[in-house]
């Protein structure tokens, strides 16, 4: 049985009504709900929404669905109104736009908040739809209809002061920026942005935004956050399990002041808007945990666009199983990286987590007793385990005088960031035949492959050969969210399109995504790796010559035991961590064997 809104009735629901509601669909122990009726007539009770009261009594559904939390108490009051239940996604609100509905105060006094704004409709989520004394008001006001939906009353008042505070801190910037600098229009007022008056990246207006956008993002598990410069609004995009996602809009005077903000924390230089500029930082999470940025920007048209990555340092303490190695390539690595010498290659593009790999890699192996030096560009991470070097063309120091540089430091371990020609591949290789242990990076599709690219500029086979213990090639897949993932039928098809033209036990059972509050209704929640690998067995190292044939080489790391990366998605599949969709979505398609 569900309660029908009446308009005409404009009240608010009372912890009573709801133990009422629940005792008629008999979710409550009876005992339970008289002594909370009781309980529920003082003064801290008629503060809370009743949903919430209920929700603090930790029951057990009696209807047998788990617990009565306060999203089970929200979705089934939402049935129980005949109104849609929505979760709160903020990366699809767009505030400006909702922040000019109403007043902090009177959306905060009824604890309703603007979602959406459209041509004919506003959509309101509430928690209390039976009080409706705003509603004719603001219908004078726009001249629109609005739509209930029900959300979560703590997620209203969360985002209701989220939303607010940062709408309220860009809009005291705006004003403050149109009376210092005016718009920004063309390319050659740009240039001229560093001797003209600016908006005080030390504003207290802009401090809050770029707390707001840090904290934000840290929530919302962005790996990157992007600061995009447009002729009037800028976009704020923030990357999370690999997709894009826009967040905000930033008038561009403004979003200038926050860039210069970020580029004083990160001890850049804030004059220059011309060059690319590379800084990095650390900031505390909301939780207290240190968190790096590294910093990059880039002049454009409208002004400097500025990436920041964020380094999760949770990831460096990932034991190899917890990346996403299966039994078999735990074995195949760890009887590399115990080799004393030679060269061991990670290939994949860019984003496919080869740093990760090479990081945690490393931190396994930097003990007391060995040295472990790199040389990147840039450091990715600043690792106390580590002696690193970054490269910095301007005065010549590339990967290859770095890695002259480094084998005079008395080096056992080397990391070089990638290799990229002939001379670095040379150098490195000459580090491999003198005794130390060397991992690099290259861009390449698959393993098999790292061997053409070094073959094409101009490693002689023979030093191939002689100095590779092994290649791994890598991708990142979207893990399934653990909290909404649902079973999912598979058909022969799909799996053998998955799997060909190799043979793999097809799973009893998958899942798919689904979509809750956990995951921004995405339905994936982090990602791990897929891999595949090899080491040089005799008979691969005797196929090295000049007049390589890649089809036999392939044929006979395939022989030796390396398992592709849609084979290594395959297992994620059939573990339930991920999907067929995702896996294809990432893995290259399988070559000829």
């Amino acid at each position: 049985m569900s309660a029908v809104i009446d308009k005409q009735l404009n009240r608010k629901l009372e912890v009573a009504d709801i133990l009422d509601w629940l005792a008629e669909d008999d979710m409550v122990d009876s005992d339970n709900a008289q002594m909370l009726r009781s309980l529920a007539t003082g003064q801290q009770y008629k503060e809370k929404n009743p949903l919430e009261v209920v929700a603090d009594r930790n029951w057990k559904d009696e209807s047998g669905n788990g617990m009565l939390t306060l999203d089970r108490l929200t979705e089934w009051f939402a049935n129980r109104t005949d109104l849609p239940y929505v979760r709160i996604d903020p990366l699809k609100v767009e505030v400006t736009q909702i922040t000019e509905v109403m007043s902090y105060a009177y959306a905060a006094r009824y604890n309703v908040l603007p979602l959406n704004v459209d041509d004919h409709f506003i959509t309101i989520a509430t928690a209390q739809p039976y009080e409706r004394e705003w509603e004719d008001e603001l219908s004078r006001i726009h001249n629109k209809e609005f739509k209930l939906v029900v959300a979560n009353p703590e997620d209203i008042r969360r985002y209701l002061l989220e939303f607010y505070t940062v709408s309220k801190s860009v809009t005291s910037a705006k004003e403050s920026a149109q009376t210092t600098i005016g718009n920004i229009q063309n390319l050659e007022q740009l240039m001229e942005l560093g001797k003209t008056g600016k908006l005080d990246a030390n504003d207290q207006h802009v401090v809050n935004i770029v707390d707001w956008l840090l904290q934000y993002a840290f929530d919302q598990r962005a790996s990157d956050i992007h600061l995009e410069p447009r002729r009037e609004m800028g976009n704020v995009r923030f990357r999370i399990d690999g997709v894009m996602h826009e967040v905000y809009q930033i008038p561009t005077a403004v979003m200038a002041a926050v860039a210069s903000r970020i580029k004083i924390l990160g001890r850049m230089d804030v004059a220059e808007k011309r060059r690319p500029q590379d800084g990095r930082l650390k900031t505390r999470t909301p939780e207290g945990m240190e968190v790096e940025l590294r910093l990059s920007t880039m002049p454009t048209a409208f002004g400097e666009k500025l990436v920041m990555r964020i380094f999760d340092p949770e990831v460096l303490v990932r034991n190899f199983r917890e990346l996403g190695f299966g039994v078999n390539d735990e074995e195949v690595w760890n009887s590399m990286i115990a080799q004393p010498h030679g060269i061991i290659l990670v290939t994949g593009p860019t984003g496919s987590g080869k740093t990760t790999t090479l990081y945690s890699t490393l931190k396994q192996l930097a003990k007391p007793e060995v040295n472990v030096c790199t040389i990147e560009d840039p450091i990715e991470q600043v690792e106390p385990l580590f002696n690193q070097m970054q490269v910095q063309k301007n005065i010549d120091l590339d990967f290859s005088s770095g890695v002259r540089t480094l084998l005079r430091q008395d080096p056992d371990i080397i990391m070089i960031g990638e290799i990229r020609d002939l001379e670095t591949a040379d150098i490195a290789i000459q580090a491999a035949l003198t005794g130390h242990l060397v991992l690099s990076s290259l861009h390449t599709n698959d393993a098999p492959s790292a061997i053409t690219r070094l073959l094409d500029i101009g490693v002689a086979p023979y030093l191939i050969q002689s100095s590779v213990l092994g290649v791994m090639a890598q991708r990142l897949v979207r893990t399934l969210c653990p909290h909404c993932k649902q079973p999912a039928d598979l058909t022969e098809e799909a799996w053998h399109e998955l799997v060909k033209p190799w043979k793999a036990t097809k799973p009893d059972q998958i899942y798919q995504p689904v979509g809750c509050l956990e995951c921004r209704n995405t339905g994936y929640m982090g990602r791990m790796g897929i891999y595949e690998m090899f080491t040089f067995s005799p008979e691969t190292r005797r196929l090295m010559t000049d007049d390589c044939d890649m089809a036999a080489l392939r044929k006979q790391v395939i022989k030796d035991g390396l398992r592709p990366l849609r084979l290594s998605g395959a297992s994620k599949v059939a573990k339930g961590l991920s999907t067929i969709e995702e896996v294809m979505r990432v893995a290259p398609p399988p070559l000829d064997i």
